[in-house]
């Protein structure tokens, strides 16, 4: 098979066209540096905040200081934070006619979304390596190995990916740039701050216990926090991936046909 023919085919014609919109959506940080800025200033302020405001009050259970409990649950918050700019995307290009543009375009149908979604992963990537050298310079420390910190990484940015394609689905069934922003503070702030990103569960208060433990936002910062403290690490990393597949089996085919019928 040729190079030209192989280009041809459905799945390889989607992953370039994919790819270029991501490209396309990572440009506009180019453009707009203060996208760029303020998407990364935020989880920093967040670190200093609970590092040195909070820190001193909260006495998380264990051996290690509180900055190393912290550092896992801010990974997890800011991706989770981050996955809002697909909403915000897709619904600013809906609004402007762009996916209309899009749809005339010989290309895949698919690419707008993995394109948004790939784009987002990316940054994620960036902002990722950032967080860890601030959390560094504060404080923070691995307890196990450097195998097991990329591991827990990597679970962090699996975790942000999933999250993207919830919020692709808001921006599309809201269709407006304000509104998907207003609609998607909602999702995020139980599952951020109703979790042990930031605090133990045990100081909740019992009736709220049950569903902070088990929402994926605990789970998969539990997970990146037994990667990279130590102790029983296999049932939650399972349980941390199963929570992001799961999310991903019923947010992608949405997003897909909500963007079928939005545009």
């Amino acid at each position: 098979m040729s190079q030209r023919t192989a280009f041809r085919h459905p799945w390889t014609r989607a992953l370039r066209d994919g790819v270029a919109v991501a490209r396309r959506n990572l440009i506009a940080y180019r453009r707009v540096p203060q996208l760029l800025v303020f998407s990364t200033i935020q989880p920093v302020i967040f670190v200093l905040m609970f590092r040195y405001v909070f820190g001193g009050a909260i006495r998380p259970t264990g051996r290690f200081p509180y900055v190393d409990f912290l550092m896992p649950g801010i990974f997890v918050q800011t991706v989770v934070f981050g996955s809002m700019a697909a909403a915000i995307g897709l619904a600013t290009d809906m609004q402007s006619g762009l996916l209309e543009r899009f749809r005339s375009l010989p290309m895949a149908r698919s690419a707008v979304l993995t394109g948004r979604t790939l784009a987002d992963l990316t940054r994620n990537v960036g902002v990722a390596v950032l967080m860890s050298g601030v959390g560094f310079a504060v404080g923070f420390r691995i307890h196990t190995n450097t195998v097991a910190f990329l591991a827990g990484m990597l679970l962090v940015l699996l975790f942000g990916y999933a999250f993207s394609w919830i919020f692709a689905s808001v921006g599309l069934f809201v269709g407006d740039p304000e509104a998907a922003q207003a609609a998607a503070f909602p999702v995020m702030a139980p599952l951020v701050f109703a979790s042990s990103a930031f605090i133990p569960v045990s100081s909740m208060p019992g009736w709220l216990q049950a569903f902070a433990a088990h929402q994926p936002v605990s789970v998969t910062a539990t997970a990146v926090r037994s990667l990279f403290l130590g102790g029983p690490t296999a049932n939650n990393v399972i349980g941390a991936v199963a929570w992001c597949v799961g999310i991903l089996v019923v947010a992608f085919p949405l997003a897909v046909w909500r963007y079928r019928n939005a545009v």
